[in-house]
Order: structure tokens, then sequence, then C-alpha cells
């Protein structure tokens, strides 16, 4: 009887996957947990599969239909993938004309097709890998923010060096010519933000969340500006020190394990790089008042930062649940980020008292940033496992691949945005943006 209902079970996957081949018509081949393989398009060319390890995978699905039981079922690697990194499997899904509608697809086929499944014992997946706290940040308070920022990039120095470029920079790079590698591109773009900020020889500079230290040794070395970068990530601020003695800059470089809103002083420049998604929206007001307080007098301010697109008002009176991806990042990659839009960003800071100079996008950068990313990791994939864990690897790989291809469709978007503090009167900045690309 068991074997009978094994054989049930093979033979309505195998219906399915050709019932999603003629009307998914992708790359890729099923392979189940037989061993066989069946295509999942009508002229298969690729050796990318998709492995599904036993009947109980697709019970849970059926059962539990979400992002989060299908990411604990790859880590669990009940579901798998083998012939490419997770980008060229996600690339399938989103091709050009629109990408797949799993709207087209036969509803009463499928469920016809899945009543083997239905009673079918499952394995509920092990909870791994996720921040145990409370993830949106709602309400967090300082020790919160510390607790977000090292559960991302505590992770060790050494992974984050297994897919970075060697000045550790762990944010979107700048692609000159498409070609170029992301060593080049980081290089490129820590020399486009201090061309941004007009930096100039005795400039003092407050980089927040200084990460590990590429942009404050780069400003230092290259532009001659004093330097101070604040981090809460301990082994990023080791990192750094280190960094900044190896080349010889303690004269004009200094680090602090800081929270931006306990900064001090008055700086000529300021720079955000990638920190703005780990605040809270709730939090943008004082953000930015506080990065204002520090900043001189016709002092320069460059926010980067991921975004979202707009939404419409929302209506109702029921509060708005977290979409599944942001619950998924919020839990195993960024607790307690949010992304806000670039027309509110733009509209805070003005109603901070800043006048904004340049707004400029970068969404085809971070694609293609994040893509060399998930190759680079994939590629050290055993040395990825012995520092980290396996499940903690899995989790990355399909985060940078995530991220991605959400850059590449467009769902997420990146900025650069300069503003001044002037006082009334003429702006710091130079009558045209000729030299920033001479």
């Amino acid at each position: 009887m068991a074997a009978d209902k094994l054989e049930k079970q093979l033979a309505a996957a195998k219906s399915l996957a050709a019932t999603l081949a003629d009307k998914l018509d992708l790359d890729l081949w099923l392979t189940l947990w037989d061993g066989s393989s069946v295509p999942l398009g009508k002229s298969v060319s690729s050796r990318r599969e998709i492995l599904v390890a036993d009947p109980g995978v697709i019970a849970t699905m059926l059962r539990r239909p979400s992002l989060d039981t299908l990411i604990q079922l790859y880590i669990a690697k009940r579901v798998d993938f083998d012939g490419g990194t997770l980008v060229d499997f996600g690339q399938e899904f989103v091709k050009p004309k629109g990408g797949v509608k799993f709207k087209n697809l036969p509803k009463l086929a499928l469920v016809k097709g899945l009543s083997p499944f239905l009673f079918a014992p499952t394995e509920a997946p092990r909870e791994v890998g996720g921040f145990e706290g409370e993830i949106t940040g709602k309400r967090r308070n300082l020790a919160d923010n510390k607790a977000f920022i090292q559960f991302h990039y505590d992770l060790s120095n050494e992974f984050y060096a297994l897919f970075l470029d060697p000045e550790m920079v762990y944010s979107c790079a700048y692609y000159t010519d498409w070609k170029n590698g992301v060593e080049q591109a980081q290089v490129d773009k820590l020399e486009m933000i201090c061309r941004k900020l007009r930096l100039k020889p005795g400039d003092t500079l407050l980089d927040i969340g200084c990460g590990w230290g590429g942009l404050v040794c780069h400003a230092a070395k290259n532009f001659g500006v004093k330097a101070h970068g604040i981090t809460l990530s301990e082994e990023q601020l080791a990192f750094a020190r280190e960094k900044v003695k190896r080349l010889g800059l303690e004269q004009l470089v200094t680090l602090e394990l800081k929270d931006y809103m306990l900064a001090e002083g008055r700086y000529d420049k300021i720079a955000s790089i990638g920190m703005y998604e780990h605040i809270g929206l709730k939090n943008i007001p004082s953000y930015m008042a506080k990065v204002r307080s520090l900043l001189a007098d016709n002092g320069v301010f460059l926010n980067h930062a991921i975004s979202r697109r707009a939404h419409k008002p929302a209506s109702g009176l029921l509060p708005q649940r977290m979409r599944p991806e942001k619950k998924a990042i919020a839990k195993y990659i960024f607790p307690g980020g949010e992304l806000d839009d670039i027309g509110h960003s733009v509209a805070a800071m003005e109603i901070a008292g800043f006048e904004v100079q340049d707004v400029e996008g970068w969404r085809e950068h971070y694609a293609r940033t994040c893509k060399l990313w998930c190759e680079r990791l994939t590629a050290n994939k055993d040395h990825a496992i012995r520092l980290v864990g396996e499940e903690k690897y899995r989790i990355w790989v399909a985060y940078l691949a995530g991220v991605s291809l959400s850059f590449s469709r467009g769902t997420l978007r990146l900025f650069q945005t300069v503003a001044t503090k002037s006082a009334k009167g003429p702006s710091p900045l130079p009558p045209t943006r000729a030299d920033l690309y001479r």
C-alpha cells in the first residue's frame, strides 16, 4: 500500500511538472526524490535543476504555503538547486516580456494533480537562522540598534571577504563600464562619493555607518581630509582600525563604536552610505535633524540608500501587513530594517532644513553588484560553510540572489542624494556637475 501511494505521488509530481512546463516554459529541470528528472519547459537546453528531496516537500507547501516555509525547506536542503547560481534560476522567472505569469496557470488541473499530497505526512521545517527578537524595529531603542547591526555584520570579517572587494566595501558599486568587475567598481564608487562631497585637503568628514573603513581611508589617502567613522559593529571596527594602522593614516582617520544619535562635533562633510535603511521610518525626522546638527554651515551631506517604489496611501483602518519578502529579509538578514521611497526621503531632508541639490539613481548598478557578490560567494561555498555553517551560507546566497533580481525588476531602487546646509545665498557647489565625470 505504501509503495502504491509513493508511485501515485511520483506520477502526480511528473504530471504537475508537465502542466507547469507547458505554461511556464522554463529552461530548467525538476529532479524528484527518486532521481528522475522532468523538464519544466518545452525545449530545455540548460543543466540547471530544481531538486525536491521527498514528497513531504509538496505536502508541506500545500499545508503551509508561505515564503518562510519555502525558505526553511531550502535551508534544510529539502529543496535545492544545482547547475548555476540562484541568480541564474531567478532570471528564468523574471524573463523579458513581464516574467512568469502564475495567475495564468490552470487552477483546476493543479488542484487535481496535488490531491495525492493532501494527506501525505509532513515534517515541519526546523526554524533556523533567523533573528530571535522582534524583527520589525517598530519599538526599537538604542540597544536594539546595536543588536540589529551585529546580527547582520558580525558574522565574521573573513566571511564577508569571500565575496566583497579588497577594500571591503559593502554597498552598491559604481560601474563606469558594465564590463568592470566589482573591485574596480567599488574604487570608482568611493571616488565618486568623494567628488560629490567636493572633498578637499583639511575638510572634516563624518562617515555614519563606516563599515570596514573603505570610504574614510580612501578620502583621507586621496583627498587629504580628516575623517571620522562610526559603526555599531565590533567586527567592522576591529578590521577598520587595523586597516588605518596598516595604511599609516592614524593622523587623519579616527574610528568609534557609537550610535549615530550619540555622535558629537561639527563636520564640513557627512556621508551616510547604506545606513539609512537601518534607522526605521519613524526615526527619519530625528535622523535628518541629527545629521543637520552635525553639519557645518555650507556643509555637504550625501545620503546613499536603497529605496522602494512609492505606495498609494493606505485605505481603511486595518494596519498594513508586512509583505512576505520583506518579512523574510527582516527575519533572516536585516532585522529592524525599513525602506523609504525617494520622494519621502527628499521631503524629509527639506523639512529638516537641507537644500537638496542632486538625486541620482543607481538601481542597475546594485543589480550587478549583488549578482557578482552572489557568484563570488557561490564560488567560495566550501570556505563559507566552514566559517558560518551551511544553513547561514544558504540564507546568504539566496539573499544576494533575491536582492539582485529585485533591483533588476525595479521593485528595489537605490539613490544617492546630495544636500547642503546652506546659509541664504549661493550654494557651496559649483554651477555644473561636469567636474564629477572628468
